[in-house]
């Protein structure tokens, strides 16, 4: 197996050569391998280790495991503890995804803080098949099924053209001693169900699976990037690219034939799922709109703009106390003796009228006020649709309130309410700050 391995890299990644190269290791069969195969092709390589806390004693043992191995082979090693399952809850997501999220973020720090210039990680063969059949079972598109990459960034995987029982083998003809993570041997989430229960019957009906998969794998590969050429071309052909949005003309992709795919590949990393309902977008009504949690799918006229969510700002409230604000928006509050033309950026107020502290939101459906000069109310999306505003300015606009009143729709009217006259007596001037 070594021979081939530095094959692999020689053909595959002979940029490593005389590279600095942190391996993530765990202590397990697989991690074990690739730093011994390092080794022995005399790169220059340190150990990072992740204690996640999840097994007690056993977690504490294969980080020991660990910074014994780095010592045996005179190598430096990397080793940090964490609160995963306090992480887990804060971000509210699984134990799994929390600790993928917390040893990524710290590798990409050593490789950073030390000028390592590549992490190798121990993915192999088996892994990748596993995979495949996890995104199938959730239901994906083509670039699904083409399983892990080789390398992302700055993320390489040397073994994935191995299997498990290659690995294993060559550690047994080694006399390789490795840490055994009990949790692997509970079909209790998807991928140990697969690799315990699923995979090995499949391994039985077919010697070659292994082999055939990886044939299907190049094949869906080659596929994947085909539809990347095609996908770059009709991507210039129908968006347009903004500051902050990007436009997708609808008159244009619906010309070009399968428009329902052809939507799938250029938004299917934007978190959508409902694809019946992304297709449905082109004929909607002007102002329909799909959110993913991340993105917001607008119909607008011809067009549907994709444009990202803040989701900080998107429903939360600010608190604007007497001297104003630099933060999401720069507002400046500020008594004046003169009181002079309301503008688009200016307003003044009487004092008396407002409560502090104010508070600053975005606007939302129901939102009414009443215009400057006017006796009645207003319904904000009214008052949108007189102003001619375009939607795609609407989410980008605050609201300064007070007692949930609204004072002024910044850079646009301020409420009749709040006004200055004849018997105010205290102005305070606002004044928004535009970038």
């Amino acid at each position: 197996m070594l021979a081939r391995f530095k094959k692999n890299i020689e053909t595959n990644f002979s940029y490593l050569i005389g590279k600095k190269l942190l391996v993530a290791c765990s202590g397990g069969l697989d991690s074990l391998v690739l730093t011994h195969l390092m080794k022995n092709l005399n790169f220059e390589i340190a150990l990072a280790h992740c204690n996640f806390s999840l097994r007690g004693k056993e977690s504490d043992g294969d980080e020991m495991f660990v910074i014994g191995l780095a010592k045996n082979l005179e190598i430096p090693v990397f080793a940090e503890t964490f609160d995963t399952k306090k992480f887990s809850k804060e971000q509210k997501v699984s134990t799994q995804m929390a600790a993928r999220d917390l040893r990524y973020h710290w590798f990409s720090e050593i490789l950073k803080d030390f000028k390592y210039n590549y992490l190798l990680t121990a993915h192999h063969l088996d892994d990748d098949m596993e995979t495949f059949f996890i995104n199938l079972s959730r239901g994906t598109g083509l670039n699904g099924l083409t399983g892990i990459p080789k390398e992302n960034n700055k993320v390489i995987r040397p073994l994935l053209n191995f299997s498990r029982d290659e690995i294993f083998k060559y550690a047994e003809a080694n006399n390789l001693k490795w840490r055994e993570d009990s949790s692997n041997k509970k079909a209790d989430y998807l991928r140990n169900k697969l690799r315990l229960e699923v995979l090995p019957q499949f391994k039985e009906i077919n010697e070659s699976v292994l082999k055939n998969f990886q044939k299907t794998q190049q094949n869906l590969q080659a596929s994947q990037n085909l539809i990347e050429d095609y996908m770059a071309l009709v991507y210039k052909l129908v968006i347009s690219e903004e500051i902050d949005s990007y436009k997708i003309n609808i008159q244009k992709i619906k010309e070009l034939p399968n428009t329902d795919a052809l939507l799938y590949e250029l938004l299917n990393g934007f978190g959508f799922t409902e694809w019946e309902d992304v297709s449905n977008l082109l004929n909607a009504q002007t102002g329909k709109q799909l959110l993913s949690k991340t993105h917001r799918l607008l119909k607008n006229r011809e067009e549907l703009l994709l444009t990202e969510i803040d989701s900080e700002k998107e429903n939360k409230e600010f608190l604007v106390y007497e001297k104003g604000i630099i933060s999401p928006i720069n507002l400046k509050v500020e008594d004046s003796e003169y009181i002079g033309e309301t503008e688009k950026n200016l307003i003044y107020v009487a004092s008396e009228k407002l409560s502090f502290p104010l508070k600053l939101r975005k606007w939302s459906n129901g939102d009414t006020f009443q215009p400057l000069g006017m006796k009645g109310k207003k319904k904000l999306s009214k008052f949108f649709k007189d102003e001619k505003i375009p939607l795609t300015d609407k989410d980008k606009i605050w609201l300064l309130l007070s007692d949930d009143k609204i004072v002024w729709i910044i850079g646009h009217r301020m409420d009749d309410r709040f006004k200055v006259t004849d018997s105010t007596k205290k102005n305070i001037k606002i004044t928004y700050f535009s970038e």
